[in-house]
This record gives C-alpha cells, sequence and structure tokens, in this order.
C-alpha cells in the first residue's frame, strides 16, 4: 500500500491529522466509545512520544494536531496503530453492549473487497503538514468550532473531547494538550 508521499516528508513533524468511521456511522456520540479512544491515544503517545496540540473527537471522525518523534515514530505508524486498536477495543465494547447494529455495518464494510472481518475506520486517514504559526492557528480554530459548526455546543470549551477545554481552562482531565502552542 502507498504511503501517499509520506516518505518525501521525513523531516516533518507537525501534522493536523483527520481520520473518520465508515460510513461517517456517528459512533463517538457515545462517551464510553470516544473514551476508548482517548485511551488508545494515551497508550501510543507512551510508546511513540508524541505531542498532542489540539484534538477534537466528533461523532463521526477526529481531527488532531500532532507533533511526532521521528526518532520513535512517525505519522503513518501511529495513525495504524491508533485506529486499528481502537476498532479492536470499541467493536469489543460494541459486541458486549448488544449494539448490533453496528456490529453488522462493520461487517459487512470489511466484506466489501477488503478481506477482512469488520471494518471501522476508513481506510486512510488524512494529514497535512503544518509549517507556520498561522496555519497552526487556522487548524486549531477549526478544531475547536467544529462541535459549535455541528450543532453539539454554544461554545466551543462545552465540548468535552476538545482541546478547546485544555486551552481555555487548563482541563487535562480528558487528556493532556501541549497548550504552549506551535
Amino acid at each position: 500500500m502507498s504511503l501517499r508521499g509520506r516518505s518525501y516528508f521525513k523531516d516533518e513533524s507537525c501534522f493536523f491529522v483527520t481520520t473518520t468511521v465508515i460510513n461517517h456511522l456517528n459512533v463517538f456520540s457515545y462517551y464510553e466509545i470516544s473514551d476508548i479512544l482517548i485511551k488508545n491515544i494515551k497508550h501510543y503517545q507512551e510508546k511513540y512520544k508524541f505531542t498532542i496540540l489540539g484534538y477534537v473527537i466528533m461523532p463521526s471522525h477526529f481531527h488532531w494536531i500532532i507533533s511526532t518523534n521521528n526518532q520513535t515514530g512517525a505519522i503513518s505508524a501511529i495513525m495504524r496503530e491508533i485506529k486499528k486498536y481502537s476498532a479492536w477495543d470499541i467493536m469489543d465494547f460494541l459486541k458486549n453492549n448488544g449494539r448490533i447494529d453496528y456490529l453488522e455495518i462493520f461487517k459487512n464494510a470489511g466484506k466489501r473487497g477488503h478481506k477482512q472481518k469488520r471494518k471501522f475506520w476508513n481506510d486512510r486517514f488524512d494529514d497535512v503538514i503544518i509549517n507556520s504559526k498561522e496555519f497552526f492557528l487556522q487548524k486549531l480554530n477549526y478544531i475547536h468550532n467544529n462541535p459549535v459548526k455541528a450543532g453539539l455546543v454554544k461554545r466551543p470549551e462545552d465540548y468535552k473531547y476538545s482541546s478547546a477545554r485544555n486551552y481555555k481552562y487548563e482541563d487535562h482531565s480528558v487528556i493532556y494538550v501541549e497548550t504552549a502552542g506551535f
């Protein structure tokens, strides 16, 4: 599978990343499932030593800005493992909580040309290199306003799974975010 030119950017380390659940299913509307993703992110943050500069978990996808340590892990390795293991954990949760409806969708998505038993995430993730403070602030503002634009909250800092809370209140109770910025 092609890395879509990522190998040309080995020295780059700050990325705006988006990844989406298959069929844009709103599984992250459930706090327990968002917590599973957070738990996986924390685990791989320990392993790969990356820094989170901003994030939001929306009902069907998540965005984040991370600064990677290229000696300990490239963005592709980080995303591969987070997507793989969070999918397993989330599907186990759905199975244990009787959410057969979602499991059938993931099972059918896995059959469609993928030779997988189940498929939770879309194949790829989108990433953009952040190379200036202005671009960083543009993407951070986009992340923080995403729940407001979607009508989930009135103010960015009211959304539990967003770094807007980290920046506004220094609230790192969900996950630590480096708020000193780019």
